[in-house]
């Protein structure tokens, strides 16, 4: 199939969803065109990872005065800031241009962030030829609003809670009528899923008169990169991996260092946490303070097996951090979708410790691939058995290893990603009469094909 892919942000091993939907469809045989816009030099570079991987590329460098200028237009109107955050009109016109040539066979557009291009995509091809309009698929990814509900209750984080109250009524409504806009819409779990269903259902909407397609496409994990650790594990130390920017990541761990290691400390003061990912606000630097006792820190950091906590911001790998640590531990307050840093620390047969809210996405079986918890003494009491009980935790681990090499493989996603494609097209019609793919570029497009990516 030839698939244009439009992520409103770079795909990366942090957007991993994208990053890994569009290797496994190229894997797979499929001509993939990735558009999507960059922000910054970094982002550059993994476009340019992309196109060495021989997997095309159209990209338009978004300025830093775009997203604050789109925020700013929408602020006075009822459309979600989410939505209209990474919005550049010339990228939708690249992309519709090459639609109408009927290079395509199915467009996939992600996140709430991408929909307002999903849109544009949708109205442009009202008119067109039968066998030119390309059917739209929308990943919702989550279901934002279920999100922002959650925020808005339980975040221990300003600006998650100052989102939550601004956008929650906006991407109520919003959210209800893009899910009936769509050839076919994708969520990451259940959940998220009935969500966006029960929200398109209190929308009224001419186009879908029958209701939603909405369907469950989970997150995988990549197995090669992921691999369980072949050195001794520690023997009390707990790691807390994510981007520590995100108000949901804030408020467990919050929770985790406030609430459930007082209480662990008071039996095993030796355990340290660690707090591993980029971004890390004020509020979570300052927990590195938080300590059983003063004498063992190092230089601000716990010494190696002395319990504290530090926080690292960005590092070149978690990898080391998930291989190294005696247990994995998410206590999420609110969440949605499936939580990647499960997958990965299980991927690691890392023993992992978390909540319920953040394994209502996957089949585990509590006790067996993974231990859940509810509450700080309940989590604490869990921390405490397996760190003392080092055999189930080995025990643990393995099962998680086993779990998600049966369940959330990319390469498996990536071939239901494909079967869902086919049906779309099937419903649309077919394409039989479409030309094949040629690349034309303009002089306002950077198209990055085979090992070259040019700028705009």
């Amino acid at each position: 199939m030839r698939i244009l892919y439009f992520v409103p942000y770079a795909p990366s091993l942090i957007r991993v969803r994208p990053y890994q939907l569009i290797r496994a469809l190229a894997r797979r045989g499929h001509e993939v065109t990735v558009t999507a816009p960059w922000s910054s030099p970094e982002e550059f570079g993994e476009l340019r990872q992309l196109s060495d991987d021989n997997i095309q590329v159209v990209t338009r460098r978004l300025p830093r005065w775009r997203p604050i200028w789109n925020c700013l237009r929408t602020l006075p109107t009822r459309l979600p800031l989410q939505a209209a955050f990474s919005f550049d009109p010339g990228l939708l016109m690249e992309a519709n241009s090459k639609l109408e040539s009927g290079a395509f066979d199915i467009a996939h557009v992600e996140h709430l962030r991408g929909s307002l291009f999903g849109l544009g995509m949708l109205d442009q091809r009202v008119g067109w030829p039968l066998d030119r309009q390309t059917p739209v698929v929308w990943d919702s990814v989550d279901c934002i609003s279920h999100l922002f509900q959650q925020a808005g209750e339980r975040s221990r984080s300003l600006k998650g809670r100052w989102m939550a109250r601004l956008e929650l009524s906006r991407t109520r409504r919003f959210e209800g009528r893009l899910t009936r806009r769509f050839d076919k819409v994708l969520a990451t779990s259940v959940a998220d899923r009935d969500a966006l269903i029960k929200l398109a259902m209190n929308e009224e909407s001419p186009q879908s008169p029958a209701g939603p397609d909405v369907e469950v496409l989970p997150n995988g994990v990549d197995l090669d990169y992921f691999q369980p650790a072949r050195g001794p594990r520690d023997i009390a130390t707990l790691v807390f991996t994510g981007k520590m920017s995100y108000h949901a990541n804030v408020t467990a761990a919050q929770f985790l260092v406030r609430e459930i290691m007082p209480r662990v400390w008071t039996r095993r003061p030796d355990v340290s946490v660690y707090l591993v990912g980029q971004n890390p606000p004020r509020s979570l630097r300052a927990l590195a303070s938080m300590h059983p006792s003063a004498s063992t820190k190092v230089n601000g950091q716990p010494a190696p097996g002395g319990g504290g906590v530090a926080v690292t911001g960005t590092v070149p790998d978690i990898r080391p951090y998930l291989e190294r640590a005696t247990l994995s531990v998410l206590p999420l307050v609110y969440g949605a979708g499936i939580q990647n840093k499960v997958l990965e620390a299980m991927a690691c047969a890392t023993p992992v410790i978390t909540s319920p809210r953040a394994v209502q996405s996957l089949s585990t079986r509590p006790g067996r691939e993974l231990v859940v918890a509810d509450g700080a003494d309940a989590f604490a009491d869990a921390v405490l058995d397996l760190i003392e009980d080092r055999r189930r935790a080995e025990s643990i681990g393995r099962a998680g290893r086993t779990f998600v090499e049966a369940h959330h493989d990319w390469d498996d996603i990536g071939a239901r990603l494909e079967r869902i494609y086919g049906e779309v097209i099937a419903s649309a019609g077919g394409n039989e009469r479409r030309p094949p793919m040629v690349a034309v570029p303009t002089p306002t497009e950077a198209v990055c094909g085979a090992g070259q990516v040019g700028r705009p």
